[in-house]
């Protein structure tokens, strides 16, 4: 009991830092960091601070899902996978915490929620099986990847330091995709790919603005 209580305890601390401070790593350098910052107008500004700031609730509903999903797992190397997916999407949510830093912006004041309920759904699919789990990951990584399209599509030509970081983001999310497929993912039913895309639409709305 103590044990399944201290768990508990060290998931709550680290879900408040990542989703409501300013968490910064230096596992690897920040995309952007040789990229001279652009003259952007209010708009254009305005708009790339919602998109990073979209990628940044969508990087703390990662780091929930992976650290839930790790918890439940039941083979020790699903929950290293896990485990080690976590750690490369901190490197997501640093960059995206000195991108919002850089326009001056801040985090989506939602991403307490959001990290409670992604962190719950990932504990959820690890109960229901390692297979299931894995599927869980290619599905979500799939849409995030296609997010990430869309916003460098949308985001102004002259913000460089956005795009690059993006970028890097959309390689490592491909990455983790292909690695819960190869790794023996189970093909998600319609429905829950359905309500996926629902919720993430939810989250991705509501993130772009507060």
């Amino acid at each position: 009991m103590n044990d399944i209580l201290d768990i508990l305890i060290q998931e709550i601390d680290k879900g408040l830092k990542y989703s409501t401070q300013n968490f910064q790593t230096k596992n690897r350098e920040y995309p952007a960091k040789e990229i001279e910052d652009s003259s952007l107008t209010e708009l254009e500004k305005y708009h790339s601070a919602g998109l990073m700031r979209v990628n940044h609730s969508g990087e703390v509903c990662a780091q929930a899902l992976y650290r839930g999903q790790a918890l439940t797992a039941n083979l020790e190397n699903i929950k290293e996978k896990m485990n080690k997916a976590a750690l490369e999407e901190l490197d997501h949510l640093a960059w995206c915490n000195m991108r919002l830093e850089e326009l001056d912006e801040k985090p989506s004041v939602l991403n307490p929620l959001w990290y409670g309920m992604s962190f719950t759904l990932g504990a959820l699919a690890g109960l229901a099986g390692d297979k299931w789990s894995l599927g869980f990951v290619e599905e979500t990584e799939g849409q995030v990847v296609k997010h990430l399209e869309e916003h460098m599509d949308k985001v102004s030509a002259k913000d460089k330091k956005t795009k690059a970081i993006m970028e890097q983001m959309r390689i490592d999310e491909e990455a983790h995709g292909q690695e819960a497929k190869d790794a023996g993912a189970a093909e998600l039913p319609d429905e829950v790919k359905e309500l996926m895309s629902v919720v993430a639409k939810v989250m991705t709305t509501s993130s772009y603005q507060i």
